[in-house]
């Protein structure tokens, strides 16, 4: 199984709240995630390409379980706090 996803990693959950709620009034995930993610994938627009459970089991319930295209999290991780959105899994 594998997904195509792109999450935005930060410090603290209260962070990645106020992301969620900007996203969902409108502001881009993906200008978003390069101003503010601390993950090397913020360069990308939090692009994380095509991802596999084994290697993300911390995110594997925002990749591999929740509806396609939404704003998941925040789900925490040793690294910290992730907003997580998947494209598409098979």
């Amino acid at each position: 199984m594998k997904a195509q996803a792109r999450h935005i990693l930060v410090k603290t959950a209260d962070e990645a709240e106020k992301l969620k709620q900007r996203i969902a009034n409108g502001e881009a995930f993906d200008v978003l995630a390069k101003k503010f993610s601390i993950c090397p994938s913020g360069k990308r627009g939090g692009d994380l390409g095509e991802v596999r459970p084994a290697r993300w089991s911390a995110l594997s319930t925002g990749n591999f379980q929740k509806t396609l295209r939404v704003v998941h999290g925040p789900i925490k991780s040793k690294f910290g706090y992730h907003l997580v959105q998947t494209f598409y899994r098979d």
